[in-house]
């Protein structure tokens, strides 16, 4: 008898020890609706709201901390998120990650030993994710746009490690509300210059030589490998 046929999404869910589940963006995307429906999705997306006020009300000036899942904590990465987050902690700042293992894992982890609230902030998935061992307040939303207001709302500024596109999402989220005054300078330190360098030729030579951007739009970013100018510099805008 032949074994039974697995899609690459299900290999891709087996590979990280989840289960395949629907997701809520499904529904809600679809397309045009009746009266009701669009009444009941709203009431939804207002309970999700809620839900995350309510929960992260208490948990005080935080730093957010993303990078990719898929980092194990042998590697340079892991271990330079834990640290950088233990020393955010230490400064007394709080730390948020999206709860899963890797870099949120390493920097949850530096939050636990710097004795400050540990926060994992998930977006629910069709491959389902648990939280990691250091996290101390776990909150779950279906919706990825209302889980970056989330982070937004209470964050004092970003670190970014390297990542994916989730990670890339949140940095050209939060560059986008800047550049568009929608809310104040927001310090966003990305850690990882070689990993990064592709992105910063592309955005000198193609947007900012093409004026789609402008040099003051990047005033709120420092790309670095060094923790020390990294604390300085979220410091420095958080004194402000």
């Amino acid at each position: 008898m032949p074994a039974p046929k697995v899609d690459a999404r299900h290999k891709q869910s087996l590979e990280y020890g989840r289960r395949l589940r629907p997701s809520r963006d499904e529904s809600l995307l679809e397309g045009a609706k009746s009266v009701w429906k669009n009444i009941w999705d709203c009431l939804c997306l207002a309970q999700e709201f809620y839900y995350g006020f309510s929960r992260l009300r208490k948990i005080g000036s935080c730093v957010t901390v993303f990078g990719s899942a898929r980092f194990s904590e042998e590697h340079t990465y892991y271990k330079q998120a834990q640290e950088i987050s233990r020393r955010l902690g230490e400064l007394g700042f709080a730390i948020m990650t999206g709860g899963g293992p890797g870099i949120m894992e390493a920097a949850n982890r530096g939050a636990r030993e710097a004795g400050v609230l540990s926060v994992g902030c998930n977006i629910e998935l069709p491959m389902e994710q648990e939280p990691n061992p250091y996290v101390d307040l776990w909150t779950e939303f279906n919706h990825f746009f209302v889980r970056k207001v989330m982070l937004v709302k209470y964050s004092k500024a970003f670190v970014i490690m390297p990542g994916g596109f989730g990670t890339m999402d949140e940095v050209f989220e939060t560059l986008t509300l800047i550049q568009t005054a929608k809310i104040k300078r927001f310090p966003l330190v990305v850690m990882g210059v070689d990993y990064w360098q592709h992105l910063q030729v592309f955005i000198n030579q193609a947007m900012l030589a093409e004026d789609t951007i402008l040099p003051e739009d990047f005033d709120a970013v420092l790309v670095t490998d060094d923790i020390e100018e990294a604390l300085c510099f979220i410091t420095g805008y958080c004194d402000q």
